[in-house]
Formats: C-alpha cells, sequence, structure tokens
C-alpha cells in the first residue's frame, strides 16, 4: 500500500526528490522498489535498525546516531548530506571579454580613422612585415579603445540569465521594498518584456537548452603539456611521410590522373583575380561578433563594427598578396584546438584537430573561393556532389540507388556497394600536384601559385587547456578550419574517376563510394576499378582506412552464393548488412524500416524536451519552433529517398510522433505527407533548374511541355524509389 503511494507521488511529480522516512519496524522497502535505497546503516533500538530513510540517491546521506529525545526508546539519527552541491562540482570558470558599447566603437573607429596606412606600406618592402604591422596595430588600438569585463561563471549559473536581466530583477526588488505599486510594477512589467521580446536567438536557445536539459555541455578536463606536444606532432605525421616521396616534375601530370581526360588547355579570357574594396567592405560587415579572434588577434568585432576604416588597407594587403602570390605568415598561422571524438579516449586518432585561423585570412579566401567555383565548376566530375550550387547529400542518395535499382530491373543481375574511408584526408594534399591539377582545371597559373604558397610553410600549434605546445611548420594537407579546403580537397580528387560504364564512382567530399553493377557474375570491371583506385590514391598521397571501409552486396536472385570478398590493401573488406551513407541507414533488401526506426528513436527522445516546455508553460508558437528544429528535423532527415518507398506501418510509426507533438503543443501540425510533397517539388525544381546535374537527363519533359516522361520501371521497390515516384508526383500535381 505504502509502495503504492510513493508511486503515485512520483508521477504526479516526476522531477521531485522522494524521500522516505519512518519507523519501518521490519519491513524493507526495497523489495516493492527496488531503485529506492534504505540510507541508515547504524542501529536506532537496540541491535535492530527500525528506523529506515529510503531515497533513490545513492549515497545520498551519512547516517550518525545521537542521543535520544526525551523518554524515547529510539535514537536520534543525524543524516547528513554525503553528495557534493552542484556548485562545488566544477571550478568558476574566468572569462575576459570586450565591452562593446557604441562610445567605444565610437572610440575605435576615430583612433582607426586617423590613421595613416600608407605609413606601414612605405615602411617595408616585405609583404609579411606590413601585414604583421597591420594586424599588431588593430589589435594595440582594440585594446587601448575597448575597455575589457571580467566575468566569473559558476557551474550552476543559467545561461538565459543575462547581465541585462539580473540590473532588472535588482530593480524590481528594490522597488518592491520600496513600497511603490506603481514603480513595482513598471519594474515588473519592464522584466517580463525583455524575457519575451529580446532579439537574441543564442540567447533563447541557450536557455530552451537549459530548461529542457538537451545537449548539456560536458567540462573539457584533459591539460596536459606533453599531451599537447604529442598532439601536434600526430598532426603533423603526414609532413613526415611525404618527405619520403618523390617530388613529381609537371610533365608526369599525365600519370596522375588515371582515368581523366587529356587536360583541357587554359582558356584565354580567365584573367588574374582582383579584389575590390567594396567586395572586402561587404565580407567585413557579415562579420559575426560572437566569433572567436585568430592568431593573428584580429577579432571579428572590430572587423565589424570598423569596416569603412580597416577595407581600404585589408584590400591593399589582399591584392598585394595575389600580386606577389605569397600570403603573408601571420594569415597562415594556425591554432588547433582538439576535441575529443569519444566519451573516453583511447589514443591520439580519437581527438578531432579543430582548427582556429585568421578571421581576415577567412574573408580573403572566400573571395579566392568564388573566382576559383566560377573557373572551374564546367570541369568538375558530375558525380561530386559536395560543394556545389543546390546539390545535397540527397542527391547523391538517390542517383546511386536509381543506378542499383535500374540495373536490377534486369535478370540475373546483383550490385556491390563499397564505401570508402580515407584517413585524415584534408590533411594529405600536396601542395606541387595540387598546383598540376588546378592548371589542368584551367585556373590561372598566378592563383595556382597562390594557393600552393598558401598551403606551404604553415605555422601550427595545438592548445590544449592552459597549455601550447611548441610550433611545428607544416607543407602537407590544408587546414579543416579553413573556407578553401573543402573545394581545392574535391579539385584534388577530381580525376578520381570511373571509366567502366558498369562502375560508378560517386563522390561526396572525401566520401568516396564505389558502385559495381554486375551482369551474369562478371565482377572483373569492378575489381579492376577497385584496384586502380587502390594506386590513385597511393599515386596522390591519400590513405584508404581499410578497418572503416566496408562492402555491401544487393542481390535479389533465388539460390546464389555469396560473392567472394574484396582485398584492398592487403586487407579483406568486411561485409556488411546495412551501412550508414551520407546520413541514412541503406540495408540490402533496400528497405527502409531500420532507418525509420533510428529517426523515430531520436525523435522520441527530443519528445522528452517538448514535453519540458510544456510544464513550464511557454507559448505556443515557441513550442512550435522547438519541434520544427529540433523534432521535425530529425523526422524528415532525407525524406525524399525513403518516404516513397516506406510502409504503410512505417509511416503510421512517423505519424504517431508527429500526433504526440500535435497533443502537446495543443495545435496541428504539417502532416508527413505534406512534408514529403512540398521537398520532393522543390528537389526536383533544382534538379530541372541544373543542366549539368546528373539527374537532368531522367526528368524529361513530353512535346505538350506540361507532364514528364515517365521513367519505365519493371519492379515496385524501383517504381517507389525518387525520379520515379517523384516524376508521378508532378505528373499528378499538373494534370
Amino acid at each position: 500500500m505504502l509502495a503504492d503511494q510513493i508511486l503515485c507521488v512520483e508521477r504526479s511529480n516526476p522531477d521531485y526528490l522522494v524521500i522516505v522516512l519512518g519507523d519501518f519496524n521490519k519491513g524493507n522497502l526495497t523489495h516493492d522498489l527496488p531503485k529506492y535505497r534504505q540510507v541508515i546503516k547504524c542501529p536506532t533500538r537496540g541491535e535492530n535498525i527500525l528506523d529506515h530513510c529510503y531515497t533513490t540517491v545513492r549515497d545520498a546521506y551519512h547516517a550518525v546516531p545521537r542521543a535520544a529525545l526525551g523518554h524515547s526508546d529510539h535514537v536520534m539519527v543525524h543524516l547528513i548530506p554525503a553528495y557534493r552541491q552542484e556548485l562545488k562540482l566544477c571550478k568558476p570558470v574566468v572569462r575576459t571579454s570586450r565591452k562593446w558599447t557604441s562610445e567605444a566603437v565610437e572610440v575605435l573607429q576615430l583612433c582607426l580613422d586617423s590613421t595613416d596606412w600608407d605609413v606601414f606600406r612605405t615602411a617595408t618592402n616585405s609583404l609579411n612585415e606590413y601585414t604583421e604591422a597591420v594586424t599588431s596595430y588593430i589589435s594595440f588600438c582594440e585594446d587601448c579603445c575597448v575597455p575589457s569585463r571580467t566575468r566569473v561563471s559558476y557551474n550552476n549559473d543559467k545561461p538565459w540569465f543575462t547581465a541585462k536581466l539580473r540590473r532588472l530583477r535588482l530593480d524590481k526588488e528594490e522597488a518592491f521594498r520600496s513600497g511603490d505599486k506603481d514603480r513595482f510594477k513598471e519594474a515588473k512589467y519592464k522584466l517580463l518584456q525583455h524575457q519575451f521580446s529580446a532579439n537574441d536567438s543564442a540567447s533563447v536557445w541557450k536557455g530552451l537548452r537549459q530548461i529542457t536539459i538537451y545537449k548539456p555541455k560536458a567540462p573539457h578536463s584533459i591539460n596536459d603539456q606533453r599531451l599537447a606536444n604529442d598532439l601536434n606532432e600526430f598532426h603533423c605525421r603526414f609532413e613526415r611521410q611525404r618527405d619520403s616521396l618523390a617530388t613529381i616534375p609537371h610533365d608526369s601530370s599525365q600519370q596522375l590522373q588515371l582515368h581523366s581526360p587529356p587536360p583541357t588547355p587554359p582558356p584565354t579570357s580567365v584573367t588574374t583575380l582582383s579584389i575590390h574594396e567594396r567586395d572586402v567592405n561587404k565580407l567585413f560587415r557579415r562579420q559575426n561578433p560572437w566569433k572567436a579572434a585568430g592568431p593573428d588577434s584580429v577579432s571579428p568585432s572590430t572587423l565589424k563594427h570598423c569596416t569603412d576604416q580597416l577595407s581600404p588597407v585589408f584590400t591593399d594587403i589582399f591584392n598585394t598578396s595575389l600580386e606577389t602570390c605569397h600570403v603573408p605568415a601571420c594569415f597562415k598561422t594556425s591554432t588547433i584546438n582538439p576535441v575529443s571524438k569519444k566519451p573516453r579516449t583511447t589514443g591520439l586518432s580519437d581527438f578531432r584537430p579543430v582548427t582556429l585561423t585568421s578571421v581576415v585570412m577567412k574573408s580573403f579566401e572566400r573571395l579566392v573561393l568564388s573566382h576559383l567555383k566560377d573557373i572551374t565548376d564546367p570541369f568538375l566530375d558530375p558525380l561530386q556532389f559536395a560543394y556545389r550550387a543546390k546539390r545535397s547529400v540527397d542527391d547523391a542518395v538517390n542517383l546511386a540507388l536509381h543506378y542499383i535499382l535500374q540495373h536490377l530491373d534486369s535478370a540475373g543481375t546483383y550490385a556491390r556497394f563499397l564505401c570508402v574511408d580515407f584517413s585524415s584526408a584534408f590533411n594529405t594534399i600536396i601542395p606541387a600536384l595540387l598546383q598540376v591539377k588546378l592548371s589542368q582545371l584551367s585556373v590561372p597559373d598566378s592563383t595556382c601559385r597562390w594557393i600552393t604558397d598558401f598551403l606551404s610553410d604553415r605555422k601550427q600549434h595545438v592548445k590544449l587547456g592552459k597549455h601550447v605546445s611548441s610550433s611545428q611548420s607544416i607543407s602537407t594537407g590544408s587546414p579543416q578550419g579553413c573556407v578553401l579546403s573543402p573545394l581545392l580537397f574535391s579539385l584534388y580528387t577530381n580525376s578520381c574517376t570511373s571509366s567502366r560504364q558498369s562502375v560508378k564512382l560517386l563522390k561526396f567530399s572525401d566520401d568516396t563510394t564505389l558502385i559495381g553493377l554486375i551482369s551474369d557474375g562478371d565482377e572483373s570491371a569492378y575489381r579492376w576499378e577497385a584496384d586502380h583506385l587502390v594506386t590513385w590514391c597511393h599515386q596522390n598521397n591519400l590513405e584508404l582506412n581499410t578497418l572503416k571501409t566496408v562492402e555491401m552486396v544487393v542481390d535479389f536472385r533465388k539460390n546464389s552464393a555469396p560473392p567472394a570478398p574484396i582485398t584492398l590493401c592487403d586487407s579483406t573488406i568486411d561485409t556488411v548488412e546495412s551501412f550508414r551513407f551520407l546520413g541514412t541507414i541503406i540495408s540490402q533488401d533496400l528497405k527502409w524500416e531500420l532507418n525509420i526506426s533510428t529517426l523515430i528513436k531520436k525523435a522520441q527522445q527530443r519528445m522528452y524536451f517538448l514535453r519540458q516546455l510544456k510544464k513550464f508553460n511557454l507559448p505556443r508558437t515557441m513550442m512550435v519552433h522547438f519541434y520544427s528544429s529540433i523534432i521535425e528535423s530529425i523526422l524528415t532527415s532525407s525524406i525524399t529517398i525513403w518516404y516513397a518507398a516506406a510502409t504503410a506501418k512505417d509511416k503510421g510509426r512517423l505519424q504517431r510522433v508527429i500526433r504526440s507533438a500535435e497533443k502537446v503543443i495543443g495545435c496541428n501540425l504539417p502532416s508527413l505527407q505534406d512534408l514529403y510533397t512540398s521537398r520532393t517539388l522543390r528537389r526536383v525544381g533544382k534538379i530541372v533548374a541544373d543542366p549539368s546535374h546528373p539527374g537532368h537527363k531522367l526528368f524529361e519533359t513530353l512535346p505538350s511541355g506540361r507532364r514528364l516522361r515517365s521513367i519505365r520501371t519493371k519492379t515496385s521497390r524501383h517504381t517507389n524509389s525518387f525520379f520515379p515516384s517523384a516524376t508521378s508526383l508532378i505528373n499528378k500535381a499538373r494534370t
């Protein structure tokens, strides 16, 4: 009976701590409530423990017997808290930041506006010294003009309780103590108005995460000088491997592209890049002031607030850098902040190198990035889907499935799906090889030499807590924090293509997938392409990670023996029944139950946070925003890939999650069918508008100009894939 009452209290107050005290005599509550623990271990009457204290917190109290009260035959028990307060779990964090008031900004603007930048220009002929002097002077002016403030953050501080809210609360308390009711009401109104009308989305989401306990920030306790040095050595390991490779001259470029077409001569219309001040001004105004400053100490706030004052001098530095094909050393310096990939690290490879680079250099890179895209876009591999306008992972997965399903419509066929993984792909780029490849893609020679200099002789160090490693120079790879790195890797691997019609090589940045379309058991073309992929990687300093490389066989033939596994780099590749391909789980039976179950599990976990918001009586509009960004985004992840082929049972499971959210919020939400229809139409519109898209030819308009030509299919699984189902959906909408 007592256990039932305790469970009833728990259900009505799930967030409360329940403590049960009393004289239980010989009774024991742990039999009926196993999660409750008895904390009194000392005798309370004679040699017997008759008085019990139950709680769900392990080792919450330490029981100490005291003298009995009055004529009681039971001793008193003093329960001393044994747990540590949340405030004492972590040391307070002291943070120093700039106080960017309007007065400070005005003083800094006047200081920089009165600066004669020609003095820096004429003082030296070295671009490194010129840039170093300018950035140091800007940092000095910021230190002098913008006051700093120190704030101590405790472990139990609420992120949404800002300094402004704290001042408003103090005004409210002062008005309450004064007894002035009108003043108290005015202060209370200002406090509430600020809480709901503050246009600071970052603070709002911090508060929501605190309320819902969504993704709490794990404390970073690693602080070791030796580990910092070891990590820096580890991240430079490819530099030592590069020294063992022979330098390949320009005339051997034909060997570097096993499958690529002959190089295209550079067109005469291509001109060298020239930076305009208006473009620099535009990029500086878009800076995020909350971002950290790079190793050159120039903060994004300074660039944003003093755009008009700094654009001319940095435009001159950028153009000088392009003319001389030399990048200033301070722009190439980087700080690596290691982030653990796992809760418990077991080796140096368990740390992800997050690189902090110059904010000014990132703006410079964006200007070069736009120039590179305009030149190289016509020559890019059409099966490279990363960093292409209006293309996404959905396009890559849908096209891969289309190749497989279209092939499996024929009798006696099957497909092999090889998902290749590279070890630290960005860190293995050799600048000399990249320069050859860029020249073949019609990139001007001056831009090629500028990029080579950008990747060469870079200084980097690792910062781990308060410890900083020694600086090392590296001329291999491209930093992962740079703007140009993703595109440079795509251009570096652009010549890696398939020369066989029955083998497709799809790429999304460093995610490479080899699809073999096998007929009559002939795997020679597939195995030949796999061997040549290994050879290409060896010639281009790319290292295959055979432990993470997997293969899946899609075979619907009856009574067929499993094919022999493939071997790469003297290692047998594991054959799996399912794997995650660009964020979507694909099974060898091409069904979506496993992928949908994973999405539902994630969505249901986030439903808890939505219910927490309901308990705090948050406005309905805010809960709808939370649902759209946190729950709906999970349910509709890659929905154009799997929804049409999902079973009615799986669609019902997904819709039940939406109905649960509707009950919590108290309003209707978009159905999954409506979301699928709108996103499919939007995706098809982007493909039709892009003639270079490899799926563009699949949406062929009939002579009438109204409907699309239906794609011929022989199986229901092919009919329910993206391209045939999207064609039917559009034709139905146009009828």
